[in-house]
């Protein structure tokens, strides 16, 4: 399921502050060939939970998400469950970190990290 994708076509949303993060982070390591990918995993107290890497390189099989330079990838068993959701990143008193608003999850953890569908 390869998908080049942009903003407007419903895979994944990225949040100008995320992108904003991103752009930092790639900066920081000196490798413009990062790419963020996202990615569901069995855990957490509700039973799923997202997780967050840099890769290189995009899996023949991943969504693609691009905007303003800085590329999403979505596997293709995580997309099912991110499909519409929206990443940000956030700065709060529980600290700095990447979230995800999942319209598709029917309940997530106090911490957010985690969620059941």
């Amino acid at each position: 399921m390869t998908a080049s994708s942009n903003i407007d076509d419903n895979i994944l949303v990225v949040s100008d502050q995320a992108v904003a993060k991103l752009k930092a982070l790639i900066e920081d390591e000196g490798n413009d060939e990062l790419k963020l990918r996202v990615f569901v995993t069995g855990g957490g107290c509700s039973g799923f939970q997202y997780g967050f890497t840099f890769d290189e390189f995009a899996a023949e099989d991943d969504a693609v998400v691009e905007k303003d330079g800085v590329e999403v990838l979505v596997d293709s068993l995580s997309y099912s469950y991110l499909v519409g959701s929206r990443i940000d990143f956030v700065e709060n008193l529980e600290g700095a970190r990447f979230v995800v608003d999942n319209p598709n999850a029917d309940t997530t953890c106090g911490c957010g990290s985690s969620f059941s569908m």
